[in-house]
């Protein structure tokens, strides 16, 4: 297939690229770099633009006769989106309807789409499966369930056949250290885990330990991002043979405290973490881990890197790449 893949400059959207390139596809990437680094394109086509732009998008699909895209550009964390909530409408919303026109437009029918369990919002259980009632308590998670319900409209009155993916936390690295998890500023643990192993700043803020967890500290569902990408590869397969529209949660079923993910990075760098306590963030839950039953039956999907050690070996693995390469 000739796949589009936007927001393929970041870091989930890169090794997507790898992976639809070893399967033989050919992949188009778009990216406007405002997150992205256009180094992280290792295969196929580049073509810089932002889905705010509909000329450059007109151009981009006259010129290219695409089969599907894999959607991920868009705006990603949860305490931005509170603090500016226009951007994440209009890069999230906005321009996700931007393509979903220009898909229409060139009668491209398939689409991938990086969704996120932030749509659950509060749990009301764990683990959270597909039934679980979605209510969103940021714009983020907000901007992702619109896109949801988007979807499963244009599907009913456009023939447009989606997968939503929702992701729990992707981590990680490829295992050969070409790429890996850059973003900036960094908000994610495990990376701001191995980081503080080097005494960058002021280490690693753990934010409360008074959960209802066995230690105190948060529980989150770890998944590698090549099981992640594997996901994507089974959800393009689905559609490209005729498959209907459908969601699914995506993680491991098995959560870590924030205190083990600590432990781990201390492991597998050799170096100790500095770490410096401080108060609750409001809305972090105590536990989020997702059940993933739903895709591996379905599917068969079933995650090839799913200890924790592994992921984090990975990715310290890329944090040594790239502090060499400066």
């Amino acid at each position: 297939m000739k796949i589009l893949v936007t927001g393929g400059a970041g870091y989930i959207g890169s090794h997507m690229v790898v992976r639809l390139d070893q399967a033989g596809h050919e992949v188009v990437t778009f990216d406007d770099l405002s997150a992205g680094f256009r180094d992280a394109v290792l295969a196929g086509e580049f073509v810089q633009g932002s889905l705010h732009d509909k000329v450059a998008l007109e151009k981009l699909f006259s010129q290219h006769q695409f089969d599907a895209v894999v959607h991920f550009a868009g705006s990603i964390a949860v305490g931005e989106s509170v603090r500016d909530p226009a951007k994440y409408y209009q890069n999230n919303l906005t321009g996700t309807l931007n393509l979903l026109d220009a898909m229409r437009q060139h009668e491209v029918k398939k689409i991938v789409f990086s969704s996120t369990a932030a749509i659950f919002g509060v749990p009301q259980y764990v683990p959270i499966d597909e039934q679980h009632p979605q209510a969103p308590i940021n714009p983020y998670g907000m901007t992702k369930w619109v896109t949801e319900r988007i979807l499963r409209d244009y599907d009913a009155a456009y023939g447009l056949r989606s997968v939503a993916l929702r992701y729990f936390n992707a981590a990680g690295a490829s295992p050969d250290a070409r790429l890996g998890e850059r973003h900036d500023p960094e908000t994610h643990l495990i990376p701001l885990a191995l980081r503080a192993t080097q005494g960058e700043a002021q280490g690693l803020t753990v934010f409360g330990t008074d959960y209802d967890t066995p230690d105190g500290t948060c529980i989150r569902d770890y998944i590698h991002i090549l099981d992640l990408c594997e996901a994507h590869m089974l959800a393009l397969a689905h559609l490209d043979a005729g498959g209907d529209s459908r969601a699914y949660n995506l993680g491991n079923g098995q959560g870590y405290s924030v205190k083990e993910v600590i432990e781990v990075a201390e492991k597998v760098s050799g170096k100790k973490v500095h770490v410096q306590y401080g108060p609750r963030r409001e809305g972090d839950p105590d536990r989020l881990i997702a059940n993933a039953g739903k895709i591996r039956s379905d599917w068969g999907w079933q995650p090839e890197y799913a200890e924790l050690e592994q992921i984090m070996r990975h990715a310290w693995q890329w944090d040594v790449a790239l502090r060499a390469r400066g």
